[in-house]
């Protein structure tokens, strides 16, 4: 780890409400950046495409329109932030690569104000209200650890977070936080029937991959209720959480306001926690033949898929 890391530091995560102007919205991450700093943050992640509405609930070749490079306007803004702040600063962005080429990314900005690294989500879902697919680009990066001033950390995206692969991975190379900004939410028409199911699910995964992996996990979401074209819109229902690495969680927000949430990371715990928890110890490389596999069961005549 880098000689500057400390064993014990804070994680902030700013829950927002997100607008149609990126202008008010980036004003607003960066007053969230200036607040878990004031609070003691050490590294401050925003949620998902923070700086705009969510706009992936339609499909409309316009909204291209919003996507910008890398370095581009919101790591040029963010920059002097984290530099004057001194805290590590995880920042998504609708990438523009190229014309036709589009990521749904995190620029991980570090403590003296230049890029440390660079994810591009992988997983990318095609479900009502969140139509990826027809923006974004799967990731090309890989699953990978970014060393910053307070230590490697991954910053996954979203729908990365049901997937154990992905965690597993970024703990492999290192991780000792893995950052989820999120965009996910409600269909109003669904809430009441499904609705503490499904957030019980995505906090419940998110805390075994903590678990698993013998890893702190902060997922920072947005909250409100967002149309787009009018249709119902999505209910983000906020709930950002820091857990540790036996799953518990230190610290939640809730589910209808903006806050700016803070925990304290200790390292050491992690250390305790995987001495006695080895699960890393204890893999199976040489029996884990299939995960590179879409799907192995096959009706019985026929080849494996």
């Amino acid at each position: 780890m880098p000689k500057e890391t400390k064993k014990r530091f804070k994680v902030g995560l700013v829950q927002m409400a997100c607008g149609p102007d990126p202008r008010l919205n980036l004003r607003s991450a960066i007053q969230g950046v200036h607040e878990a700093a004031r609070k003691g943050a050490a590294i401050v992640c925003l949620p998902e495409l923070f700086a705009s509405t969510y706009f992936c609930q339609r499909e409309d070749a316009r909204v291209f329109d919003l996507a910008e490079p890398i370095p581009g306007p919101i790591t040029r803004a963010l920059s002097p932030v984290a530099k004057k702040a001194r805290v590590v600063v995880i920042a998504p962005v609708f990438e523009r690569r190229a014309a036709g080429v589009y990521h749904n990314s995190a620029a991980v900005i570090d403590r003296d104000g230049k890029l440390a690294g660079l994810y591009r989500k992988m997983h990318i879902p095609d479900d009502p209200g969140y139509y990826e697919k027809y923006y974004f680009t799967p990731g090309d990066l890989g699953f990978h650890a970014i060393n910053t001033r307070v230590g490697p950390v991954a910053p996954l995206i979203c729908w990365d977070q049901w997937y154990p692969e992905a965690a597993r991975l970024v703990a492999l190379e290192g991780a000792n936080i893995i950052f989820y900004p999120t965009a996910i939410g409600w269909h109003p028409r669904e809430k009441k029937a499904h609705g503490a199911a499904q957030r019980d699910a995505w906090r419940t995964v998110q805390r075994g991959h903590a678990i698993a992996n013998g890893v702190y996990v902060a997922v920072a979401n947005r909250v409100g209720h967002e149309k787009v074209a009018g249709g119902a819109g999505i209910e983000f229902w906020g709930s950002s959480f820091i857990a540790d690495p036996q799953g518990v969680v230190i610290a939640e927000a809730s589910v209808d306001r903006e806050e700016v949430l803070i925990a304290e990371v200790d390292l050491a715990h992690l250390e305790d926690i995987r001495r006695n928890w080895p699960f890393l110890r204890d893999r199976r490389i040489d029996a884990y033949q299939g995960l590179d596999r879409r799907f192995l069961g096959a009706p019985a005549g026929s080849e494996k898929a």
